[in-house]
């Protein structure tokens, strides 16, 4: 099979093609043919440090081919998705089990990689959150895979104003186009009236406009992995909170909760009322480009690779 790796540290000029054998399914795994594979920016940012080479993981869709020791619920030909740990950028991948989820009817893989995984980590942040009806929103990377869902679910979820704060004006017409009320640059000193939770995916700088932004006692929600602080005085002349999320600690933790949001992303869906969007499909030996493309975030929605 083929599959993409890269042997250094770097940007996507590191990233290369290879032949792999496939790998054979253990306890608990389903072996994959993969049809989709979502390209998100935490991988992105892990090919970039300066430590040693890891798989590149992530989100895929595709069809079981096998099923290793033990597994039960499933069968050859099932379509399903989930996050893998392994090699994910693969014609064939090991999906566990617990990360499995089925594809229903009417949806193909794409949509799946588009949907489930940042609808997750979307639905997820905006439960950290605690939105209640008739409150205003503001989502930082609001045209990103995980923020352009993230703007649909809080209107979904009773925001009666959503403010969307993205890097490139020229990102505005696709964000009201989700719902967003307001678009604002970064860049901007002043990011309007205030909005009562945020749900920020950039971190560093950003953190500080982003609790600006907050009324009093409003709530930050912090999901990226890009890091910065907070000073606390920020927080206590508004008695304001930022609180982190991390999807992983709900999926191991607490998996009703996550099947129940997975269930909810999927009937959403299937009634029209949440549209994942997909800027690019790249091929799986253009993973470079799609690697450029999310790392200047110039994305509008998912960026999705095709083996």
């Amino acid at each position: 099979m083929r599959r993409v790796r890269y042997a250094r540290s770097g940007g996507p000029e590191v990233l290369f093609l290879e032949d792999a054998p496939v790998p054979e399914p253990g306890p608990g795994e389903l072996l994959v043919r993969v049809e989709a594979v979502g390209v998100t920016l935490p991988v992105v940012r892990k090919v970039r440090e300066d430590r040693a080479p890891i798989a590149l993981g992530g989100e895929i869709a595709g069809r079981i081919v096998a099923l290793g020791a033990g597994v039960t619920g499933h069968a050859p030909g099932d379509r399903v998705t989930g996050l893998v740990f392994g090699h994910g950028y693969a014609e064939y991948a090991l999906l566990s089990t617990a990360m499995a989820s089925p594809v229903p009817a009417g949806a193909g893989a794409v949509d799946a990689v588009a949907l489930v995984r940042s609808g997750l980590v979307a639905r997820g942040a905006l439960d950290a959150a605690r939105p209640a009806p008739g409150e205003a929103a503001l989502v930082t990377a609001a045209a990103s895979g995980v923020g352009h869902l993230a703007v649909q679910l809080a209107r979904l979820h009773g925001a009666v104003r959503v403010v969307g704060a993205v890097s490139d004006p020229a990102k505005a017409d696709f964000v009201r186009g989700l719902g967003a009320d307001e678009v604002v640059p970064y860049d901007r000193e002043e990011w309007g009236e205030p909005v009562d939770y945020a749900l920020d995916a950039v971190g560093g700088e950003l953190l500080t406009p982003a609790v600006r932004a907050l009324a009093p006692h409003g709530r930050l929600v912090a999901y990226s992995s890009g890091g910065g602080t907070v000073a606390a005085y920020d927080l206590l002349v508004g008695a304001k909170a930022v609180v982190g999320f991390q999807m992983a600690l709900i999926a191991r933790g607490r998996p009703k909760v996550y099947e129940a949001w997975r269930q909810e992303l999927w009937r959403l869906f299937a009634e029209g009322a949440l549209r994942p969007a997909v800027h690019a499909e790249f091929a799986l030996e253009d993973a470079a480009r799609a690697h450029e493309v999310v790392e200047s975030r110039g994305n509008l929605g998912k960026v999705v690779l095709i083996p």
